[in-house]
């Protein structure tokens, strides 16, 4: 028995619900495939649904819907980086091993300005997964636009950790100083 395709506004409002739901991104393959439709049709939906306000992020596992509050009580904070991009996943794995998430990578651009990209890793096996699909895709990182100079948006549950994370950068001549 073949599965019926979900249409229009139901297939956004149950893929809104799927994000909502779940505390992992969900990959735009597998909403696909959820609502019988093509993954070109499932970008369509999620730039239809945030341009209605809805907080989905794009990160490199899949899409998340951003929760709001709730107990979430983070520390944040924006810190300069500067290195190959050979050096990419020591940088970012420097960071998880201190239980600090980077959310995002922006960089300043010539023509378009600031430009941020979502990053959201948390652990070593997320950072591998950003990794691979750095390699499999052979996309460039932003930070090549800038001859490896960037700004990542790190949050943790503590101070302490933002605090070990940016000494552990500094130490090994990422982090970007005055």
């Amino acid at each position: 028995m073949e599965q019926k395709k979900i249409l229009g506004d139901e297939r956004r409002t149950f893929i809104l619900q799927l994000l909502k739901e779940s505390s992992q991104p969900i990959t735009g393959s597998d909403l696909a495939e959820k609502t019988n439709v093509s993954r070109q049709v499932i970008v369509g939906d999620i730039t239809l649904l945030k341009a209605k306000g809805e907080p989905i992020i794009a990160t490199s596992q899949g899409y998340m819907f951003l929760q709001q509050g709730a107990g979430n009580l983070l520390y944040e904070r924006t810190i300069a980086c500067h290195h190959t991009p050979e050096n990419t996943e020591q940088e970012l794995n420097i960071i998880v091993d201190y239980g600090v998430t980077v959310k995002d990578v922006k960089i300043e651009h010539a023509i378009y300005g600031d430009l941020t990209a979502s990053i959201m890793v948390s652990n070593r096996q997320e950072v591998k997964q950003f990794i691979h699909k750095l390699e499999t895709t052979k996309a460039p990182l932003l930070s090549e636009l800038t001859g490896g100079v960037h700004l990542h948006t790190l949050t943790a549950a503590n101070q302490a950790a933002l605090e070990k994370a940016e000494a552990a950068l500094k130490k090994e001549g990422i982090l970007l100083e005055n």
